[in-house]
């Protein structure tokens, strides 16, 4: 394995010896949010056209996703957890109604109707809303006005592992004052199969998308649009929990103005309202040997909207965002004793807790010449939280007998990034403040039972607001045949919130180690660095690497949870007409700095071969695609520091995807 390191390493030092250096760059300056897909839909920029979401995201080193089975694995972004990350669908704020975080927000979109995720790392991510690790929008792909015509896709995919079946389609009609896009989705799972021949029992999955967006222009600079998402999965097993999900069901609705002035200083202003809701059930019925049969049903209501403004004065570019968001949680448990004799035993794990958010950010971009700008922005919001039952109040009381009902903070960023380019070479420079409050189960969770660590988590309604300062740079150098960038951001979080230890209290869940309280550490130190490498060594033939390092650890001096071990991508792309292939290795090194006090154990080393291929051809305006590959064509065995509970991933995989389009 080590041999495999060092050729990687050689290779990046000889290629740098060759790399050709002819044409030079227009004006490019750094960006802060990185688009992974633009214009065209996601699943037309994949070797495996029809991947999840989450494997597409996985591919982001700034990413990170924690894997507890098949489906719905929770995006980390600079190796922190959701509580410390903002993600969003088109600028709107969701929240899950899982305790376990069996429902990310990403769960509920698809590849197919996505055109780009906008990945911003640290306080970048702020103008949505308060965040600490960053943010990711996940925009969703639609037609622009134009010509009439109709147009759309059929598209089929296979996976031989977990003999995966889906199928999805769309129609799309455009006019010059007139679009409506439909697509849907449907993905069927069985367990899939590790690299040791076993079957992964509870890892199988079914879901449904729906999605709709109608625009009517009133003109060429003022437009309205409506948008409908409905997403519902169902017997989605979760191997590395105690329990599955019966189902996990969303609607998500907006309606979007946008007015782009005249001959203005301003030059667009958009404004959106939107509602969601979300219904999640998990369901042990399925699982042998239940010491004690629950119901675990959730429920997520959020309203929202928010308004924002960008123009150009001179050399100031600018923006601003009024966001406002009034989200409503609540997650209960039954347990039915196997004696007939014994009280059914009741309990709210989120006691109906109200969050109200009303927040303005502001950033202003200042060219000081024709190859620096200097962007300041900055927010301020007032976060605000209700516990409505009484019965969830007064079981919180048990803890902390003082409590309040309802608790309002002032939440506060500031960031400045400093940009400079010239011919092929550019850097970036920031620094960044930024808080956040306390999460729902954070600070307001009651008994929720931790499988990695076997602990029962009680939540605690006065814990301070984390504080993050936030130092980050990166530099990039581009030319006709190369393409190489080192980005790097250190942060370190005051009242870093995490579970300590309550020896006194007395677990709930049958088995379990104990209890954990939430409570702050006096800080926490992250860096997240990530070096990605491209040469073309060829017309034809690209070489692309990655390799990403990571650090965590806390002012008890131990090491975080989730923290990935180095981590590293090469792979070879080969491109020619209509045929494209690819050939890549992935892996981790060694985990071994790794977190025992908070469940997890030392992981060994891996690495495994992919292989994908595309064909194109084309008939008139027909366009039918045909992509197939393998994935760990070795079938190793193999599982990862963000494997829950060291559940092992999928063997060798053979898959297939076809898609025509008109």
């Amino acid at each position: 394995m080590k041999k495999l390191y060092y050729l990687v390493l050689l290779l990046f030092w000889l290629t740098n010896l060759f790399a050709q250096e002819k044409d030079t760059l227009s004006s490019v300056q750094l960006k802060e949010i990185l688009l992974i897909g633009k214009k065209a839909t996601l699943e037309q920029k994949q070797f495996k056209a029809l991947a999840t979401l989450d494997e597409y995201l996985q591919q982001s080193g700034a990413v990170e996703m924690i894997k507890r089975g098949g489906y719905a694995w929770e995006p980390n972004i600079n190796n922190m957890s959701s509580e410390r990350t903002v993600i969003t669908i088109d600028g709107m704020r969701i929240f899950g109604a899982c305790t376990d975080k069996m429902d990310p927000i990403t769960s509920y979109v698809e590849i197919s109707n996505l055109s780009e995720a906008a990945i911003s790392s640290g306080q970048s991510g702020s103008c949505h809303g308060p965040t600490i690790g960053g943010s990711i929008d996940l925009k969703r792909s639609k037609s622009e006005f134009g010509e009439k015509g109709i147009n759309g896709y059929v598209h089929s995919g296979y996976e031989f592992n977990n003999q995966q079946k889906i199928l999805g389609a769309a129609l799309n009609y455009t006019d010059s004052l007139f679009f409506i896009d439909n697509n849907v989705m449907f993905r069927t799972a069985e367990n899939y199969i590790s690299g040791n021949k076993n079957e992964v029992l509870f890892s199988q999955f079914r879901k449904l998308n729906i999605s709709n967006t109608i625009g009517y222009q009133f003109n060429k600079n003022k437009y309205i649009e409506t948008a409908v998402i409905y997403d519902k999965a169902t017997d989605v097993g979760y191997p590395a929990l105690p329990m599955d999900v019966s189902l996990a069901e969303a609607l998500i609705t907006s309606l979007k103005f946008e007015y782009n002035p005249l001959d203005s200083f301003i030059n667009k202003l958009e404004t959106k309202v939107y509602y969601n809701t979300i219904t999640h059930t998990m369901d042990d019925t399925k699982r042998p040997n239940v010491p004690i049969h629950m119901d675990m049903p959730g429920w997520s209501d959020t309203y929202g909207m928010y308004l924002n403004l960008n123009g150009k004065v001179k050399k100031n570019t600018f923006s601003a965002t009024f966001n406002s968001f009034y989200n409503r949680s609540k997650a209960e448990m039954t347990m039915y004793p196997s004696d007939p004799n014994e009280n059914i035993m009741f309990m709210l794990t989120w006691p109906d807790v109200v969050t109200f958010y009303n927040g303005i950010y502001l950033d202003n971009t200042y060219e000081l010449n024709c190859h620096s700008s200097l962007k300041i922005s900055g927010s301020l919001g007032n976060h605000f939280n209700e516990v409505k039952s009484t019965f969830g109040l007064e079981s919180l009381r048990i803890f902390y007998p003082n409590m309040n009902a309802a608790k309002s903070r002032i939440l506060k960023s500031f960031a400045s990034n400093y940009n400079w380019k010239k011919e092929r070479l550019a850097f970036n420079l920031g620094l960044a403040y930024g808080e956040r409050a306390p999460s729902v189960s954070e600070g307001y969770g009651f008994y929720l039972f931790n499988s990695f660590d076997q602990f029962d988590y009680v939540g605690n309604p006065d814990l301070k607001n984390e504080q993050s300062i936030e130092g980050s740079f990166a530099i990039r150098y581009k030319s006709s045949k190369l393409k190489t960038s080192l980005s790097t951001s250190y942060f370190h979080i005051s009242n870093y919130i995490i579970g300590t230890t309550a020896v006194t209290i007395l677990p709930m869940t049958i088995g379990a180690s104990g209890v954990k309280m939430y409570n702050a550490l006096d800080y926490a130190t992250l860096i997240k660095s990530v070096f990605d490498y491209e040469m073309y060594l060829t017309n034809d033939l690209k070489w692309i690497n990655q390799i990403v390092y990571s650090y965590g650890k806390g002012s008890d001096n131990e090491n975080l949870p989730f923290i990935s071990p180095l981590a590293y991508t090469s792979k070879m792309q080969f491109k020619k007409r209509k045929f494209s292939s690819e050939l890549g290795v992935q892996g981790n090194l060694m985990h071994t700095h790794y977190a025992p006090n908070y469940g997890e154990i030392k992981k060994p080393d891996y690495a495994i071969l992919n292989f994908g291929s595309h064909y194109t051809f084309t008939f008139n305006s027909y366009r039918f695609n045909l992509k197939m590959g393998i994935e760990n064509i070795l079938d190793s065995e193999y599982t990862t520091f963000a494997d829950w509970n060291t559940i092992p991933r999928m063997g060798r995989n053979v898959f297939a995807n076809i898609l025509f389009s008109f």
